[in-house]
């Protein structure tokens, strides 16, 4: 029996995860943020993928470089914090 074209598409999904360590986001953004991206990855010559994992690894890699011990581990664990100075989730 032939596969529909979604069982075909989710089973290309599911094999890109397993070999290429990648998760899947799906969401809406604002008009203004999808422009920002476009206009940012067309700029640095990048896809629209490319342009949102650099500006999220480099915005997390500043953040890390900046807290200390305990704070750190707080963030990496997602953990409420109580100084306004400090990354609340």
């Amino acid at each position: 029996m032939a596969k529909i074209n979604a069982q075909r598409q989710a089973e290309y999904r599911a094999r890109r995860r397993c070999n290429h360590n990648i998760t899947r986001l799906n969401m809406e953004v604002s008009h203004r943020a999808q422009f920002a991206l476009d206009r940012l990855a067309y700029h640095h010559g990048l896809t629209l993928r490319q342009m949102l994992e650099r500006l999220i690894t480099e915005s997390h890699d500043a953040l890390c470089k900046t807290l200390d011990g305990a704070v750190v581990q707080r963030y990496i664990d997602k953990a409420p914090t109580t100084n306004s100075n400090e990354v609340t989730p």
